[in-house]
């Protein structure tokens, strides 16, 4: 056996046990405060256990990232205080629970083709005996995630038929590749990158993000983090050219179209349409494909946008 896998195995088991520890304080009403903050501290390991894990490993994991140590361990219990309710709030596996999983593979390869295409799909887990019923927000989630599916799917089914009819048509070499990513893992939202690439002498590489907010069911649109009437665009779009200027000065070899002599080139601010997602701090990040901003060979490219520059318009 791997003895990483062996260390990692351990570990695992070490925090369960812990947690039932926890879970039995919990249930007889004799959590001190302390035991509050344990019950934090071992969220939080086993939060970064699973995002190592999800590094290392390269897979789609599930979306309630403490979900593997906690569930069946935690479930709703009466509040016996206001911070052990608080501390209870933070567990994961409280809402939703989501999962990614392998929809379809689609491999292809000879010396002039290869196709490697992995269609994910995002499927709800079923609820845990006790968890609070909201039928609303199951119906938007099962909307929502039957709608993003159906959306990837089209996707991903269009790429192998353009790759299929190539093959028929011997149109030289052509590399298909499609993978994904879980990127937001957190109690409020989930966010899955869909990574597309086509090759064909030279490479074009396009990305599909989907954010859920869990808390509605909705598919979480970038005005929706927003307080209602504000702009958004302006200061979002002044902090990604002052990004762009400052990465240029920096580095020669960096280049976007800023102040191009094609000014229909240059980049004057992002709409609604424009991809983003929020990383682990909160922070929105506006992502653009290959040759939306730049010239091909910088690739996709992304501005975190400081929480600084938005505080005084989010929600």
């Amino acid at each position: 056996m791997d003895d990483r896998k062996y260390d990692t195995n351990i570990q695992n088991t070490q925090l369960e046990h812990e947690l039932q520890k926890l879970k039995k304080s919990y249930v007889s009403q004799q959590m001190a405060k302390s035991q509050v903050e344990q019950l934090y501290q071992k969220i939080e390991e086993v939060r970064r256990m699973e995002q190592n894990r999800q590094r290392k490993n390269g897979r789609i994991q599930f979306v309630a990232v403490a979900a593997i140590a906690v569930i069946g361990i935690f479930v709703i219990l009466p509040n016996t205080s206001g911070a052990i309710a608080h501390a209870m709030e933070q567990i994961p596996v409280i809402g939703q629970l989501v999962k990614v999983v392998t929809f379809r593979n689609y491999e292809y390869e000879t010396d002039r083709n290869m196709a490697e295409i992995e269609v994910p799909e995002i499927q709800l887990e079923e609820k845990v005996d006790g968890q609070p019923n909201n039928s609303a927000v199951q119906e938007n989630l099962d909307r929502t995630t039957a709608e993003i599916n159906a959306e990837i799917q089209s996707i991903t089914d269009n790429l192998i038929k353009e790759f299929e009819m190539n093959l028929k048509q011997e149109q030289g070499y052509q590399d298909v590749i499609v993978k994904s990513e879980v990127l937001m893992t957190t109690p409020e939202y989930f966010t899955l990158k869909l990574i597309c690439y086509q090759g064909a002498g030279s490479g074009y590489e396009w990305d599909y993000f989907y954010t859920i907010d869990l808390k509605t069911g909705e598919r979480l649109a970038l005005r929706d983090i927003f307080k209602e009437g504000t702009d958004y665009i302006t200061p979002i779009s002044e902090d990604i050219k002052r990004q762009m200027q400052e990465q240029m000065d920096a580095d020669e070899n960096v280049y976007y179209w800023l102040n191009d002599e094609i000014e229909e080139w240059n980049f004057k601010a992002i709409t609604d349409e424009t991809s983003f997602y929020l990383n682990e701090n909160g922070n929105v990040v506006i992502a653009f494909n290959e040759g939306d901003v730049a010239p091909m060979y910088m690739g996709t490219v992304e501005f975190e946008i400081p929480a600084k520059v938005l505080e005084e318009i989010r929600k």
